[in-house]
This record gives C-alpha cells, sequence and structure tokens, in this order.
C-alpha cells in the first residue's frame, strides 16, 4: 500500500472532524447539558488525531501506525459521538477500544 493513502484517509477525516464540530458547537443542542462536554472530546480527538495522521507517510510502519489511529478515531471518537448523539452512555462501550488504539499508535512510533 502506498502510505500516501494515508493524507487522502486525513482529508476524508479532517473533513469530518470540521463538520462535526462546527455541528457540536452551533447546532447540537442535547438535554442534558452534559453531552456537549462528551461531543466536544469527540471532536478534540478527532481533529487532533486527524492531524496526526498526516504523518502516518513519515513513520518505519505507516500502516500501522495510521490504522491504529484510524481505529482509535471511529472507535472512541465515533462512540463519544453516538453517546452524545443519544444521550445514552450505554453505547460506551467501544470507546476504551479506542483510546487503547490511541495509545498504540503513539507506542508503534518507539519501534
Amino acid at each position: 500500500m502506498d502510505p500516501r493513502h494515508w493524507h487522502k484517509v486525513a482529508a476524508i477525516s479532517g473533513m469530518a472532524a470540521i463538520g462535526l464540530g462546527a455541528y457540536g458547537a452551533h447546532g447540537f443542542k442535547p438535554k442534558n447539558p452534559a453531552y456537549k462536554d462528551v461531543w466536544q472530546t469527540a471532536s478534540v480527538y478527532h481533529l487532533v488525531h486527524t492531524a496526526a495522521l498526516l504523518g502516518a507517510p513519515l513513520t518505519k510502519h505507516p500502516t500501522v501506525f495510521g490504522g491504529l489511529l484510524t481505529t482509535g478515531i471511529m472507535a472512541f471518537s465515533g462512540t463519544c459521538y453516538a453517546v452524545a448523539l443519544l444521550e445514552d452512555r450505554k453505547f460506551s462501550t467501544l470507546a476504551p477500544a479506542g483510546g487503547f488504539a490511541f495509545i498504540a499508535a503513539w507506542a508503534s512510533l518507539l519501534f
């Protein structure tokens, strides 16, 4: 796989992060305001790790790093978005796996 593939993944993820962040800031009106913070957390982690995806082609193992970051974005941020949108924490089961994927992605840079 061409390591530059991760720039396209980052482009798609970045567009989604900005769109979802804008919705969270301007259109998202949960009944329980605590879910606004959950959305904000999802948005921050989504955008930060999307930016990190741009560096995937520069790593020794771009597929490992990029794959783990993408998994983390989908599992952690995606779960947080769902929890906030549905206002129900029972949908949070994948969030810890996403957090672990983020940690593993950063750790993969050591090897």
